[in-house]
């Protein structure tokens, strides 16, 4: 069964026109469910539903083959954790084709992955260019080790597995490499300049980034002749765990207003609805890339809802409210940056442009620690709002 459900799986990929030809025999050839534990969680319309193979092999095996996400570990590993927060998963067949296609590799190449996970993205870059050609690079002991145990079931034992953290300079002492590729998040203000430094010249890096407000993409970055830049557009959507080093905590709501709602926040109203932007990846996406320090949480009380805005300095906040129906919608800002009027200008530059989509941006990152957004061309920086 399981020969025929990878084989069905890549037949399926390539007729959605996500899976290059290159890496068809690699699909057909890697077995999925061999790097998944006993126990996954499947992505299932947004629910986590547990797959157990002692209670239920024939689901266990066939959620292995769907095209869905499988969480393979909560919390880091904190089994008293309460299953708070995914930390290690098998992204979705679909994602892990498109990233591999935006890769183009050649016969010869050699990769460095950053965030191992089970080891399946790393098997297939092993079948296809020799296991001697990746080395992968994962933070957590124990999810190498695992992935170590899973390569070597699937006969890929010679991939190298390295203990360390992805975004460290040091991480590339055994040399530069023609491609880079990521399957955790970054954020767009802190892409790891280090990936420049160990990537060669011409060669591409392809990875997932995010901003704090939401609507993360993946983009396709090649490093310049001189190796000082990298640039490139984004290639789509995609919804990839942070870097743990990145993992943004945010201040109690009482850090930004110490008393009683509204306290000394000015009040006046919009005909922006904020849900129309929750709603929309992309909108999420155009926002939070013209405002990197912004982010929100989104709070229902009965028929309303109510939007909380803040920004990282904890200097400003703003809320509004968002009832079905309504024509005009209740504002209230605070602290020296009016983050509302920011964010509708933002929403509103976006929406003049006609709502361009993620390929449309391009990021430039240097060896200087610049990171720019830029839309339709690097010298056009997407900076609508400025405070």
């Amino acid at each position: 069964m399981a020969l025929v459900a990878r084989s069905a799986l890549a037949d399926r990929l390539a007729a959605e026109g996500v899976l290059d030809a290159g890496w068809r025999g690699a699909f057909g050839a890697v077995a999925r469910h061999l790097f998944l534990p006993a126990v996954y969680w499947e992505f299932v319309d947004g629910a986590a539903v547990r797959r157990d193979r002692d209670a239920d092999p024939q689901e266990w095996l066939a959620g292995a083959y769907r095209d869905t996400a499988a969480v393979t570990q909560w919390d880091d590993g904190n089994e008293a954790g309460g299953h708070q927060d995914f930390t290690s998963s098998l992204s979705m067949p679909t994602m892990v084709a498109r990233m591999l296609g935006d890769l183009a590799v050649e016969d010869g190449h050699r990769v460095r992955e950053v965030g191992t996970g089970p080891g399946f993205n790393a098997a297939l870059l092993a079948h296809r260019l020799g296991a001697d050609r990746v080395v992968s690079v994962e933070i957590d002991e124990a999810v190498a080790r695992a992935a170590r145990g899973n390569l070597a079931a699937a006969g890929l034992g010679g991939v190298e597995v390295v203990v360390g953290d992805g975004a460290d300079a040091a991480i590339g002492a055994d040399g530069r490499v023609d491609r880079l590729i990521a399957t955790c998040s970054s954020l767009l203000t802190d892409v790891p300049v280090a990936w420049l430094g160990q990537t060669l010249p011409g060669g591409v890096i392809v990875a997932p980034v995010a901003t704090l407000f939401g609507g993360g993409a993946i983009a396709r970055l090649r490093v310049a002749g001189d190796g000082r830049a990298a640039s490139g557009r984004f290639t789509g959507a995609a919804d990839f765990m942070r870097m743990r080093q990145q993992r943004y905590q945010a201040p109690p709501v009482d850090a930004y207003l110490p008393g009683e709602w509204p306290g000394d926040a000015e009040a006046s109203v919009t005909g922006l609805d904020p849900e129309d932007i929750g709603g929309s990846w992309l909108a999420q996406f155009a926002v939070g890339a013209a405002l990197p320090d912004v982010y929100y949480r989104r709070a229902p009380y009965e028929e309303m809802v109510t939007w909380w805005f803040f920004d990282t300095a904890v200097t400003s906040w703003a809320t509004v409210d968002s009832v079905p129906g309504g024509g005009e919608f209740d504002v209230r800002q605070s602290g020296p940056r009016r983050l509302w009027e920011e964010i509708h200008a933002a929403w509103n530059a976006w929406d003049k442009a006609g709502r361009p989509g993620y390929e449309q941006f391009g990021l430039t990152v240097t060896t200087t620690g610049a990171r720019t957004v830029w839309l339709d061309d690097p010298d056009h920086p997407w900076n609508p709002t400025t405070h």
